[in-house]
C-alpha cells in the first residue's frame, strides 16, 4: 500500500511538521509506503511527484489552508480516495486517519 499526504497549517510552522511526522511514524509501523509533502513557513517541502500521486492509493490531505497546485489530487478525488482533515486531527488521531486509508484502499 502507497499513501501521499500533503500537510499545512495556518502559520506553517508547527503543526505542518508535527503532521507530517506523525503520518509518517504511522506509516512506519503499519510498513506502509508514505511520502508527505509539506507546504509551510519554509514553501514547498518534500516536493509530490505527479507519478508519484497517481501510484498512490490514497491522498491525505492534512490541511487548515488552501494548498498550491491541489489539482493534482483531482483524479484520486474523482476515484473518492482523497482523506481530507486538518493538521490537528491527523497529529491526534493518527491510528484511526490512517485505518480509515488502509479501508478505502482496500474498499
Amino acid at each position: 500500500m502507497k499513501i501521499v499526504a500533503v500537510s499545512a497549517c495556518t502559520a506553517g510552522i508547527a503543526h505542518t511538521y508535527m503532521a507530517q511526522e506523525k503520518i509518517l511514524q504511522e506509516c512506519e509501523k503499519r510498513g506502509i509506503d508514505c511520502k508527505v509533502e509539506t507546504q509551510g513557513g519554509m514553501g514547498i517541502e518534500n516536493e509530490l511527484e505527479q507519478d508519484e500521486i497517481d501510484e498512490a492509493d490514497v491522498v491525505i490531505l492534512a490541511v487548515a489552508v488552501g494548498i498550491e497546485m491541489e489539482d493534482r489530487f483531482e483524479e484520486k478525488r474523482d476515484e473518492g480516495k482523497v482523506i481530507e482533515c486538518n493538521p490537528t486531527e491527523a497529529i491526534k488521531g493518527i491510528k484511526e486517519l490512517i485505518d480509515k486509508a488502509e479501508e478505502l484502499a482496500n474498499g
